[in-house]
């Protein structure tokens, strides 16, 4: 009769990840004095040796380091997981592997329409880009195929002082235009074949700004943030769109930057439409970019200590700032487009950040709580979410909300103002332009019985 084979022998020492209970003997030597097939329990302690298991833990002796026990992986794999945040912290707080794909679609529909305008150009006027009667220092199509493709272009948006209450009648030139000459047959089309689409009313002798119906193609708040004025205009705003804006959406996902790009590209039009020159055709989604530069601004102060040169970081950023701002007081451009996508986005970061470090630690939101699971528990357990909350916490959240609603209100008065009052702002105009050589003059209609021009 066969017997049995024997047990392997395995020390407790050498494999303190089993779970499985050890047995009381072993077909070697036990630990403790040496005999075979004994029970340890029966053995008495020797100098220096301890039972298995005695505090819940194996044995050890000289040669095992007690910093590989479980205890000790554990501590190991903790101090591994702070160090990849701290590098993670270094990076900008930006998660690895997530794949922006709203800044990509965004640039390839972007890229897309500017092709398009290319070839609209060139059907209508036989060059890619306006070359005739001067050349376009953005390198791009006619100002007139622009305003055909929806630019933010005031006279096609509402009724414009001037235009619809004309005593005279008024020209405009076609989208096909290449000549000044006012006797040149392009240079007679009327409003609603410039403005294109399905045209707008066109403006009849002796109206009135009241006459209905009205111009209001209102789609051209948001349409030009997908058109640009040129190859120079869309390079330098893909390039920053391919870098902060990917970035600044891998740190907060897609849907929150969505939010934040389009909400700060359509204020940002709504204020220029209120503010900068009726005759100014503005296109570019500048707006919405300046609204991605308030976010990683806040990003920065939000976790300043947490960066490994939070100081360089932020002579980046301003000097990105100042310099489009100052290009924005050339002639013919919308400075408040970037204004009110800056404000925007500013104020929508606020809201949709999560707070700063600091302050989290004050309040109390750094720690795990019950509550904090998101949306999802927000909604399920509404009260739970503000019970226990610090007298900071409330002040905080008390003005992240009169931020939102007063950016809501903004956007409501500038939307009636746009509109139905018409106010104007005498000093403004200086924030778009320097007043030397006439630029603040640039951009305003002049309209006579001959074609009108911007």
């Amino acid at each position: 009769m066969d017997k049995p084979l024997p047990q392997p022998y395995v020390e407790p020492a050498f494999s303190p990840f089993d779970d499985r209970a050890y047995p009381l003997q072993y077909q070697s030597r036990p630990y403790g004095p040496t005999a075979d097939n004994i029970p340890l329990t029966q053995h008495a302690p020797t100098s220096g040796w301890q039972e298995p298991y005695a505090k819940g833990r194996p044995p050890f002796d000289s040669t095992f380091d007690e910093g590989n026990t479980g205890d000790g992986e554990n501590a190991r794999a903790d101090e591994a997981r702070k160090k990849r945040r701290r590098q993670r912290q270094r990076r900008g707080s930006i998660p690895r592997g997530r794949t922006p794909w709203f800044v990509y679609a965004m640039t390839l529909v972007q890229v897309t329409v500017f092709l398009a305008e290319i070839a609209k150009n060139a059907v209508l006027t036989h060059s890619p880009i306006m070359i005739h009667p001067s050349f376009s220092p953005m390198i791009g199509p006619s100002t007139y195929v622009l305003i055909n493709m929806g630019a933010r272009f005031v006279p096609c948006m509402r009724s414009t002082p001037g235009v619809q209450d004309s005593q005279t009648p008024i020209q405009w030139p076609c989208p096909n235009t290449t000549s000044s000459d006012l006797s040149n047959p392009s240079m007679h089309c009327t409003l609603s074949e410039l403005c294109g689409f399905s045209g707008v009313p066109n403006p009849h002798v002796g109206g009135k700004l009241t006459d209905q119906p009205q111009p209001n193609q209102w789609f051209r708040f948001i349409v030009p943030i997908f058109l640009h004025a040129g190859l120079i205009h869309i390079a330098f705003n893909m390039l920053l769109q391919l870098t902060l804006g990917r970035d600044m959406e891998k740190a907060i996902g897609p849907l929150r930057l969505a939010l934040v790009y389009f909400s700060s590209g359509i204020f940002g039009f709504v204020m220029g439409g209120n503010f900068a020159p009726s005759g100014i055709a503005s296109t570019g989604a500048s707006g919405s970019l300046f609204g991605v530069l308030a976010l990683t601004m806040l990003d920065l102060l939000y976790n300043w200590n947490q960066r490994s040169s939070p100081g360089k970081d932020l002579a980046f950023l301003m000097l990105d700032v100042i310099i489009s701002f100052f290009l924005g007081l050339l002639p013919g451009l919308d400075n408040f487009s970037h204004i009110g996508g800056f404000c925007m986005g500013l104020v929508l970061g606020i809201c949709l950040l999560h707070s700063p470090s600091l302050l989290r630690e004050r309040t109390g939101e750094h720690k795990a709580s019950s509550v904090d699971g998101g949306l999802l528990s927000f909604v399920r357990h509404p009260l739970a979410f503000f019970q226990g909350r610090k007298p900071f916490w409330w002040v905080w959240w008390l003005f992240r909300a009169g931020a939102l609603i007063g950016v809501l209100a903004s956007f409501i008065v500038l939307l009636n103002n746009f509109y139905t009052y018409r106010n104007q702002c005498k000093w403004c105009k200086y924030l778009s332009c320097l007043p030397v050589r006439n630029w603040c003059d640039i951009g305003n209609l002049h309209l006579t019985t001959e074609p009108a021009t911007t």
